[in-house]
């Protein structure tokens, strides 16, 4: 297939300014994603403080599992959704065209959830879930987007670094999260008149309104960049099929000569015609689809089920938690989820940065699953007859814990973002990344809102009786095993190489198994 010199000059194209603009624009996007969806596990436990109250015994202050379950899942139900609908939508009529709609509905989402007026606790949770609802479509709908774009504009020899950086933001609004959660729940606990008798003061409902509404700020600033952002040139030229449109959009944003790129004959190569629901497809992107798909749904599985319930994992090394007001509670575990992120979430992120170019994407991942098994069998093991024992443990167990995050970032939770955007023909790009992804989300739903019912051995704070932390670290454990052979066994790598080959490459083997089959 003969290439466009275009596409061939935004492959060795060198690294420029636009490259690391385009990594914040993007950036931002998966920055509130991270924000919004592990800020309302300290979100949940302020509810509790202030609605419910009137619950009995051990159950007072602590929001019901229904209920903390649905604000969970209702989020991750409309992320999943949005990854559908957007990636479609941006193979269908372009990236650039929905790439603003999905950031304004985060930041509409985000900004109506700390703006409802209702006062009855009923129809503070409705509403509460109905805008987290909607936040989770807008982030569903940056994933493919983000993920798409940043991949058609790198060059193939740091197109992986560029598209892990795009990721990593979600660290920083993870800490982020954590650190608005510690300052605003500072500023109102000095304000409080928090006492034995009113352990809840009327501020805390103004907090947690607050935390939420800060999340949208970054996103929202970067809303006029995302508009002046030219459409990508591997859509406009190969989609669109207007090549001429194609290069002179990239001259304007890189460093690229119109004279080094104009075509001898301006129409782009001949493509297959095969639609998206059909057996070709299959036949030659069905595997990939399914090791996408499926590596996704396995990582999310253990990434959001200890993540967004971290407080039920080590609960028990928090101290005197029942003798502090609802501010302190919340402070407690933002500057846990803050520790995390700083000493494993982050560096795990930046370490895919560095060396996904140099090692490759199935390296990365395949070792990344296996150290997460080793950590949640060493944590799950012994979990009860060692690390909830009498003894010190805090510090191990929090090193082995910030190991699993460590590796998850470091590996597949990071690579389950690049490869779909990098694997699939330009037209089929986003919707399959968003497949992969809202396949991921499931998954997501899955551990969450699963593992938060199943981690408990005994019938406590409303939960029925479970399986118990030991076994459900073990089952997690087993899924990152799981995860590691069926990356071993389908998925491909795609380091240094056009996105043009990777997309010919199933054809080509065909072609090969013809000739001398």
């Amino acid at each position: 297939m003969a290439r466009l010199k275009v596409l061939s000059a935004l492959d060795t194209a060198r690294t420029q300014y636009y490259h690391f603009k385009a990594i914040i624009i993007a950036g931002m996007g998966l920055f509130t994603d991270a924000y919004d969806l592990f800020s309302i596990t300290l979100i949940i436990k302020i509810i509790g403080r202030i609605y419910y109250g009137d619950r009995h015994g051990d159950n007072k202050y602590q929001t019901p599992p229904v209920v903390a379950s649905a604000l969970v899942a209702v989020a991750l139900l409309g992320t999943a959704i949005g990854q559908l609908v957007f990636g479609r939508l941006g193979d269908l009529k372009g990236r650039r065209y929905v790439y603003g709609l999905a950031l304004m509905l985060m930041v509409i989402g985000s900004l109506a959830s700390g703006f409802t007026i209702c006062t009855s606790r009923t129809c503070v949770l409705l509403s509460l879930g109905f805008f987290r609802f909607v936040v989770g479509l807008g982030i569903g709908g940056d994933y493919p987007l983000s993920s798409t774009i940043m991949s058609e504009f790198a060059n193939k020899r740091t197109r992986g670094s560029f598209i892990a950086a795009v990721f990593s933001m979600q660290g920083f609004g993870i800490l982020a999260s954590a650190i608005v959660t510690t300052v605003v729940c500072s500023i109102f606990h000095r304000a409080s008149n928090t006492t034995p008798q009113k352990p809840t003061p009327q501020g805390a409902d103004v907090a947690w309104r607050l935390i939420l509404m800060i999340g949208a700020i970054p996103a929202a600033l970067t809303y006029y960049w995302r508009m002046m952002m030219p459409e990508t040139a591997r859509y406009t030229a190969l989609v669109e099929q207007n090549v001429m449109q194609a290069t002179k959009d990239m001259e304007k944003v890189l460093n690229i000569s119109i004279n080094d790129t104009a075509e001898e004959n301006p129409l782009p190569p001949t493509q297959h015609k095969y639609p998206l629901l059909s057996m070709e497809f299959l036949r030659l992107h069905g595997r990939d689809l399914f090791a996408c798909s499926s590596t996704w749904f396995l990582v999310d599985i253990v990434f959001y089920s200890s993540n967004l319930f971290q407080y039920q994992i080590y609960n028990h090394f928090l101290k005197n938690k029942n003798n502090v007001d609802v501010y302190q509670e919340a402070i407690d575990l933002a500057r846990i989820q803050a520790i995390i992120a700083i000493c494993s979430t982050i560096p795990g992120y930046f370490f895919s940065v560095y060396f996904i170019d140099r090692v490759g994407r199935v390296k990365i991942q395949m070792v990344g699953f296996f150290f997460m098994g080793l950590a949640f069998f060493a944590i799950g093991i012994p979990y009860y007859s060692y690390w909830t024992s009498e003894n010190e443990n805090n510090k191990g167990f929090i090193v082995l814990y910030g190991l699993a995050f460590f590796f998850a970032n470091f590996g597949p939770n990071t690579t389950t973002f690049i490869v779909p955007a990098e694997l699939f023909p330009a037209r089929f790009r986003s919707t399959c990344h968003g497949i992969s992804g809202a396949t991921g989300k499931v998954g997501a739903i899955i551990g969450s809102v699963g593992f938060l019912w199943a981690s408990h051995k005994e019938k406590e704070e409303g939960y029925p009786k479970g399986i118990g932390m030991q076994v459900s670290l073990m089952i997690l454990g087993g899924v990152c095993m799981v995860g590691m052979v069926v990356t071993f066994f389908f998925t491909r790598e795609t380091m240094w190489r056009s996105l043009e080959e990777n997309e010919i490459e199933p054809l080509q083997i065909e072609i090969e198994e013809i000739n001398y089959g």
